[in-house]
């Protein structure tokens, strides 16, 4: 007998909007703030969601991450 686990995250964009700054890895591209939701499952059953703000460098795609 064998036990499969189907798990999965389904991933849809609420907004854009430019944020301040610049990217640090090409250096003039300037940042986007992307709002996400995330909806977790397991077995189809779909158990909560989360939303996360991501920023994006518009030149070159990277994903960047916050310095305190």
């Amino acid at each position: 007998m064998s036990c499969v686990h189907v798990c999965g995250e389904e991933e849809r964009e609420l907004g854009r909007r430019e944020a301040a700054g610049s990217c640090q890895y090409c250096g003039g591209g300037k940042v986007e703030a992307v709002d996400v939701k995330i909806k977790c499952r397991i077995c189809f059953l779909p158990l909560g969601f989360v939303v996360k703000r991501r920023y994006i460098c518009t030149d070159c795609g990277k994903h960047l991450t916050l310095c305190s």
